[in-house]
């Protein structure tokens, strides 16, 4: 049992697994949330589950994505579409580019992450389905935010607004934080740029809805959520003035994201708390609660925010006349910064090397399956006549056999004199002739195989054994009326039957048998003939 107090049932099922796995998630223990989505994945792999297995993926992704693991979290998501694309899940599909699109953007590959974007989007509004564009929306708004672009982001967080009525908390509580985190940058923009109006909009609205998303997180019991939404709380009443209950919500942010091991929101506290004292115009206590954000930062592997909060650094030693640590500072920016852009493409690089690898196994799993269907396919079907085989209807008919069902055995009249006139070539070709002739006379879901030599089984599915016969007449007559001259000049072709009703309770071997005893007496009573009871049939041997 984790943390959360949930405990696995005893030998779980891939379904209850990823359910585990996400109810994990939605309680915040990502650790054990994403132990247990791998645990699922690889379980459902092995099953040939696709569907369970891209839903793990998923959930495995999200949860990395919040622990920092972010190319692991990108290799998720790729698993995911190539296991949805089999299966043709076009919603799944969407689903995992609006989470891909997260971890590329944390990683600076913000180009990748619009692209993701895009082919969701694509989808989603070709399946005119709300809920997803609602994500892409949303998501897109989360990248163009990342990138600077607060305008844009802007206009699609707000487009998302408008859509999330009527959807999940989890949901809802995503979009009313993100809305407030963008206005984190958004408000000190407008201001800037000479827009007070409407900054007090921004900021007044932008505090009602993270007010919102932090009693969504409350009642979700959610740390993650809880400290996030604390967070940026802080953040808009800090631009509203209050400091004070500012920096109160912010340390209890910090706490919480210390406490569940949420390195980056623990980063992110000691960022925002060192720029509320800079607020204050304490610059001494903001540097040394900068520096201590910026050992926490490089701990966590937070490249974009250490490179943030050298540029907040450098600041705040020019302010206080410490050009020398100032310079220090703007350097280590970036120097970080060319860091990243060579981290960047060495990342594009192992993803191409994983796109490259993934799809070369999902080109073998395809040849194997192939593979697979041909060896099916050749052991369950006639090689001459393209129609399956004995063992293919002795597979099915005990399956057909739960429903009424009558079942014809029908044989080649003389078929041994057409080898002897004609040549076996001849013979072969009536075989194939009689097979396509049946095939096109019975229904979708009537059974024809041929049993062997010149003989073959037709099962009629929901049939009497009067409708059965007249059918098996009609298969008769056109044997009968066919142009057989057109492959040999005197060439006729005839063909008799015997066919029996399988009851429920009956055997279907003596079933079987009773249709091969009607064949017998068919054959003796002058071929050409169907044969379905009424009479008494002799058993003795004939000849075709």
């Amino acid at each position: 049992m984790s943390g959360t107090g949930l405990a696995a049932p005893a030998s779980p099922t891939v379904d209850e697994l990823l359910d585990l796995a996400e109810r994990h998630r939605v309680a915040g223990d990502y650790r054990a949330g994403s132990a247990i989505a791998r645990q699922a994945a690889a379980s459902a792999a092995e099953h040939g589950d696709g569907r369970v297995q891209a839903g793990a993926l998923r959930s495995l992704a999200n949860q990395l994505l919040r622990l920092g693991e972010l190319e692991e979290a990108i290799t998720a998501c790729r698993e995911a579409v190539a296991v949805l694309e089999t299966l043709g899940d076009e919603t799944g599909i969407c689903q995992v580019l609006t989470v891909q699109a997260m971890p590329l953007n944390e990683l600076g590959m913000h180009q990748e992450a619009l692209d993701a974007l895009a082919h969701a989007r694509e989808i989603a509004q070709r399946l005119g389905d709300r809920d997803l564009l609602y994500w892409v929306h949303n998501r897109t708004g989360v990248v163009h935010s990342s990138m600077g672009d607060r305008d844009l982001s802007t206009e699609y967080l707000m487009r998302a607004l408008t859509m999330v009525e009527g959807m999940d908390a989890e949901a809802r509580f995503c979009i009313l934080n993100n809305v407030g985190d963008n206005a984190v940058y958004q408000v000190p923009h407008l201001r800037a740029t000479n827009k007070p109006d409407e900054a007090l909009k921004t900021l007044k609205n932008a505090i009602e809805y993270v007010q919102e998303a932090l009693r969504l997180a409350r009642e979700a019991n959610n740390p993650f959520r809880v400290s996030i939404s604390l967070d940026n709380y802080g953040m808009l009443l800090a631009l509203d003035g209050d400091l004070d209950e500012a920096a109160q919500l912010i340390e209890r942010a910090r706490e919480i994201a210390a406490e569940h091991g949420y390195r980056s929101l623990e980063s992110s506290a000691l960022q925002h708390q060192a720029r509320i004292r800079l607020m204050r115009g304490d610059s001494a206590a903001a540097i040394g609660g900068l520096l201590a954000a910026l050992e926490r930062a490089g701990a966590a592997g937070e490249k974009p925010m250490e490179m943030e909060i050298h540029r907040e650094l450098s600041d705040a030693y020019e302010k206080m006349g410490d050009a020398t640590a100032a310079l220090k500072h703007y350097r280590a920016f970036h120097a970080l910064e060319r860091e990243a852009h060579n981290e960047v493409a060495a990342v594009r690089a192992r993803m191409a090397v994983h796109a490259y690898e993934l799809d070369n196994a999902r080109q073998e799993a395809q040849l194997h399956l192939e593979r697979s269907v041909e060896l099916e396919r050749q052991a369950t079907e006639d090689a001459l006549t393209g129609l399956p085989n004995r063992r293919f209807a002795d597979r099915v008919l005990p399956e057909l056999a739960k429903g009424p069902l009558c079942v014809a055995v029908a044989d080649v009249d003389l078929f041994k004199g057409v080898n002897d006139r004609f040549g076996h070539f001849v013979g072969d070709e009536v075989l194939r002739r009689i097979a396509t002739i049946l095939r096109d006379n019975v229904r979708d879901n009537d059974l024809i195989a041929r049993f062997g030599g010149e003989e073959f089984l037709i099962a009629f599915g929901a049939a009497g054994i009067e409708d059965a016969r007249a059918r098996c007449e009609v298969l008769r007559a056109h044997v009968a009326a066919y142009p057989w001259e057109q492959i040999e000049k005197d060439l006729r072709v005839t063909i008799s039957l015997g066919v029996a009703n399988v009851a429920e309770g009956d055997e279907l071997s003596a079933v079987m048998t009773l249709a091969d005893q009607r064949l017998y007496a068919a054959k003796r009573a002058g071929r050409n003939r169907v044969e379905a009871g009424g009479r008494e049939t002799d058993t003795s041997m004939w000849s075709d």
